[in-house]
């Protein structure tokens, strides 16, 4: 799945224009916002359990090498291999080859994040491989051949509507008058359709929300149980994540995970939390005979030890995009990246460069992203970093323009002098509300706002007149 090929304001004008994704996107502030806003009410240590989250991710970052190393020996141990990936070409190629390796034919895949920031599941299509998302969300926007719209619930821009006529279009074998109007009808027949999937599929893939260093232990959780099957049935199973999830204990990972589940779901923890540490041992009667890691790097390491290495303490929970109101607004595609909302803002960039220079103007900086973030990211901080960055390849007439602003707020004198001589043109001007869509410092506000007519003299100029009448009262 590629990024629209257009600017986000196209697509945003497209997001607020679709009156369906309008009605989807309603359920967001009475569901995953009021859930949560429950969930750490119910949790009175929620802020110290957020302080020891803060501590441990930068205290793993701070000390990588350490970590990774250490992670690397205990998964040895167990008898699972450990790749390492620079770029999403090179984690691509390492995942497709052990598919190769393994004859596959059926890989079943996870929700992974990962996995949708290398675009693997496309990328195994073309190898030849039949590769199908088993995440129900995933699943949906597979179908579709979309990106998913949020980063724990993919397909929450899909109506039941939409879901069961995408439903009957693709699952031609089942009988065409079954009904499908309730959800958990939809649930039925996902579940028919995925379980044959899991039995069948030669590969198993999943993301990791957590690497263990000590045990060399990757956690994964998931509300379906898909991960389950996932990484037990086939004879491999392959992890893809980050180096920046890797955590030193099962204490440190205990905490992580009881924020997580609280700023996503709202729940005190996920319905499946599962723990896997290396392929099967002889004892075992289930699981994997074969175990990988792959550790995607893709610009992270630059982040290190810059103002950007807060962002690698990001838990992927998506409780900036429930508080969002651009998000609530646009929806996800409207980010043209598989991570939207706040934190996609952030990342983006870094991942894709000035391909996605204008995401950090998709935010009102409100600040609400700052406050509820359970991992204490500055994100509107680092917005204003790639604001930066954006605007020195802005035109000559937008620097001219913002030079010539400076000067006149460096001179009190001149910039009085400059309003007092322009205030009553854009009063009249402002008041003839067709003009505004054309006039330049206006059109882009005045094509989907109406302007405010202005006053045609400045509040100093009344006070100071005020001030002089009452002094020749006295």
């Amino acid at each position: 799945m590629t990024a629209e090929n257009s600017s986000l304001k196209t697509r945003a004008t497209k997001a607020l224009n679709d009156d369906s994704l309008q009605q989807a996107l309603s359920v967001i502030g009475t569901g995953f916002v009021q859930k949560r806003a429950k969930a750490v009410a119910a949790c009175p240590d929620f802020q110290a359990l957020s302080d020891r989250g803060v501590e441990i991710k930068e205290h793993a970052l701070t000390h990588l090498d350490h970590y990774l190393t250490e992670f690397e020996t205990a998964l040895k141990a167990t008898g699972g291999h450990l790749h390492f990936a620079n770029t999403p070409q090179e984690a691509r190629k390492i995942i497709s080859d052990i598919c190769h390796q393994q004859n596959a034919k059926l890989v079943a895949k996870g929700k992974t994040m990962v996995g949708e920031e290398i675009d693997l599941t496309h990328h195994l299509t073309d190898q030849g491989f039949e590769c199908v998302e088993t995440d129900l969300g995933e699943y949906l926007i597979q179908l579709r051949d979309e990106m998913p719209s949020h980063i724990i619930a993919p397909a929450v821009h899909l109506s039941r509507d939409t879901i069961a006529q995408d439903f009957k279009e693709a699952h031609t074998s089942l009988a065409q008058d079954r009904l499908l109007e309730k959800p958990e009808d939809l649930v039925k027949e996902a579940r028919v359709i995925m379980r044959e999937k899991f039995l069948k599929a030669d590969v198993g893939i999943t993301g990791a929300n957590l690497l263990i260093a000590e045990t060399g232990t990757s956690v994964i959780v998931t509300n379906e149980g898909n991960g389950d099957l996932v990484s037990s049935l086939p004879k491999t199973h392959i992890v893809i994540s980050s180096f920046d999830k890797v955590v030193p204990t099962f204490e440190d990972a205990s905490v992580i995970l009881r924020l997580l589940a609280r700023s996503a779901t709202g729940q005190a923890i996920s319905t499946y939390t599962t723990f896997t540490t290396g392929p099967k041992r002889a004892s075992d009667q289930d699981g994997p005979s074969n175990f990988h890691v792959v550790l995607l790097d893709n610009g992270r390491s630059k982040m290190l030890g810059s103002q950007f290495q807060e962002m690698l303490r990001c838990i992927r929970c998506g409780a900036c995009l429930n508080h969002c109101p651009v998000y609530q607004n646009l929806g996800g595609h409207a980010y043209g990246s598989v991570y939207p909302g706040p934190m996609g803002t952030v990342l983006s960039p870094q991942f894709m460069g000035k391909q996605s220079q204008d995401l950090p103007f998709a935010s009102s900086f409100c600040g609400r992203c700052n406050e509820i973030c359970p991992m204490q990211i500055p994100l509107t901080k680092l917005m204003r970093f790639w604001r930066q960055e954006a605007a020195k390849d802005h035109g000559w007439l937008e620097k001219i323009s913002m030079k010539g602003w400076a000067a006149l707020a460096k001179r009190p004198w001149l910039y009085n002098a400059m309003l007092k001589l322009s205030l009553p043109v854009l009063a009249w001007t402002t008041k003839q509300k067709a003009l505004t869509k054309h006039i330049p410092m206006l059109k882009a506000w005045g094509q989907h706002r109406t302007v405010p007519a202005l006053a045609p003299q400045s509040f100093q100029s009344l006070y100071k007149a005020s001030q002089n009448k009452k002094k020749q009262s006295q």
